[in-house]
C-alpha cells in the first residue's frame, strides 16, 4: 500500500510539474515577447453625446504614463490602467482586455450629464444622472439649462431626475432649453417651438404632466397655433390652464 501511495504522490508531482512548465514555458515567452501595436477605445455614451472623445483618452493614457503602444504584454499593467481612467471625474467605468493579435481594447462608460445648472448664486456646473455635480470643465455638450433659485441639493433631488426623464424622451428632449426654478421651488420651462412658457409647479408627477403637455400639443396647440398663448399651466391635476397671449 505504501509504494502505491508513493507512485500517486510522484505522478501528481509530475502532473503538477509539467502544468507549471506549460503555463511559463510556453505562454510567458510569448506574452514577454509580443509588443502592444495599438489601442482600441470605445465609448459608451447612452441616449446623448457626452465629453469624451478617444482621443482625450489617448492622452489621458499618455500624461499618466500609460500608454501601452511599444511595450510587450507582459510589461502592460491593465489594472493600473483603468484606476488612472476611473480618477477622471468624466468616466464611470473603464475596462481593459488584451487580445492576442497585440492589441489592448479598453471599454469606457462615460458619466454623462442630464442638464446643465446656472444658478442664479453663480454656480455653474453639470449634474448627472445620479445627480452627482460635474464641474464645468470647457466642454461642449448640448444640454438643456437649468437657471433660477437652484442649490445643490435641490439640484440632486430634482433637476437630476427631470433631466433623466426630459432627455429619456425624444420628443422633450428635442423640445425643452431651458429649466427655471422659481423662488418658491416650483418650475417652469422654455420650450425650442412656440413663443410660451410652460409652468410645471412643484416638481411631483413631472411625468404624469409632462404626458398631459404631449397630448395638448398633440390635439390642441397643432390647431390653435403654436403662438396663441403666452403660458401654458399643468400645475394641477386633469386640467391645463392657458393664459391667452
Amino acid at each position: 500500500m505504501n509504494w502505491k501511495k508513493t507512485l500517486i504522490i510522484i505522478f501528481n508531482i509530475i502532473i503538477g510539474a509539467y502544468l507549471l512548465l506549460a503555463v511559463t514555458a510556453f505562454n510567458k515567452p510569448v506574452e514577454k515577447e509580443t509588443v502592444c501595436r495599438d489601442v482600441r477605445i470605445s465609448i459608451d455614451k447612452g441616449i446623448i453625446d457626452g465629453f469624451l472623445t478617444t482621443d482625450e483618452v489617448r492622452r489621458m493614457l499618455i500624461e499618466g504614463g500609460q500608454n501601452p503602444i511599444g511595450r510587450t504584454m507582459a510589461d502592460v499593467n491593465l489594472r493600473t490602467m483603468e484606476e488612472l481612467l476611473e480618477k477622471h471625474e468624466l468616466i464611470d467605468n473603464a475596462e481593459c482586455y488584451r487580445t492576442q493579435g497585440g492589441n489592448v481594447n479598453i471599454r469606457i462608460t462615460e458619466r454623462v450629464p442630464v442638464v446643465r445648472v446656472m444658478a442664479r448664486s453663480g454656480d455653474d456646473y453639470y449634474v448627472d444622472k445620479d445627480g452627482k455635480a460635474m464641474q464645468n470643465t470647457g466642454y461642449a455638450c448640448n444640454l438643456m439649462v437649468a437657471t433660477g433659485s437652484i442649490d445643490r441639493a435641490y439640484a440632486r433631488r430634482v433637476l437630476a431626475p427631470l433631466g433623466s426623464i426630459v432627455i429619456a424622451d425624444d420628443f422633450w428632449r428635442n423640445q425643452i432649453e431651458q429649466i427655471n426654478v422659481l423662488p418658491d421651488s416650483t418650475i417652469e420651462m422654455v420650450p425650442r417651438v412656440g413663443e410660451h412658457i410652460l409652468y410645471l409647479g412643484k416638481p411631483v408627477g413631472v411625468t404624469k404632466k409632462l404626458e398631459r403637455l404631449r397630448k395638448f400639443y398633440q390635439y390642441g396647440l397643432s390647431q390653435a397655433g403654436w403662438n396663441k398663448y403666452k403660458r401654458i399651466s399643468v400645475e394641477f391635476d386633469n386640467q391645463i390652464v392657458c393664459k391667452k397671449r
